[in-house]
């Protein structure tokens, strides 16, 4: 059985050089709802037959672990609960057996985190899922998640983090180096920050070599 063309929708550009070479389609939203449902809609016009949302996430369980792979079997978003195709899960290698949360905003502070998983008690949160779903349920396309935690609910964010990605999924370098300037007390937290996402990418990086194309 042939399966179908895949598109995967990221947020990064650096997510996206991921998934180079391996002859999925992708494209990369700029880490927030919108940008994602536009990749996502441009994908289906370039020929995907299914969705997958990939990148990082963030933690909110307390045993969320930097590098912690996420193949949920549903995103909910709101009163929405969108199930991820059961094929497509399995071709990412299984289910991890969770939900992930769609978030409108980035959970930045510990205490933004807690009462999240409080409210939901759902273990992961990111951005681009709760739309990815949304664009494939409105064409009838089966979805799938494939993210890797990259902060701890024990993290707060540091504001350099917090620097909104350029429309096309790339940092914006020089508002992050300002922010640094006017606040260099962050960079210890930065560092902590960039060791998490750089375990998640490897996370990340493993299983995609592990897919069969």
């Amino acid at each position: 059985m042939t399966r179908p063309a895949i598109g995967f929708v990221t947020g990064l550009t650096a997510e996206a050089k991921l998934l180079e070479k391996t002859g999925f389609l992708v494209a990369a939203g700029g880490g927030w709802p919108e940008g994602a449902h536009r990749a996502a809609e441009r994908l289906i016009g370039q020929g995907a037959e299914a969705l997958v949302s990939f990148g990082l996430a963030g933690g909110l369980a307390p045993d969320a672990a930097p590098g912690a792979l996420l193949v949920p079997d549903a995103v909910v978003e709101g009163v929405e609960r969108y199930v991820c195709d059961p094929a497509l899960i399995a071709f990412l290698g299984g289910s991890t057996g969770d939900t992930i949360l769609a978030g409108t905003d980035i959970a930045a502070t510990v205490a933004e985190k807690a009462a999240l998983y409080g409210a939901t008690r759902i273990g992961a949160v990111d951005l681009e899922s709760g739309a990815v779903a949304r664009v494939a349920r409105a064409h009838g396309l089966p979805f799938a998640v494939l993210r890797a935690v990259a902060d701890p609910a024990t993290r707060t964010l540091p504001s350099a983090a917090l620097v909104p990605l350029k429309p096309s999924g790339a940092i914006d370098l020089p508002r992050i180096l300002r922010s640094v300037l006017a606040n260099p007390a962050q960079i210890p937290a930065l560092i902590g920050l960039a060791g998490d996402a750089g375990r998640a990418r490897a996370a990340l990086v493993a299983r995609v070599k592990a897919l069969k194309r």
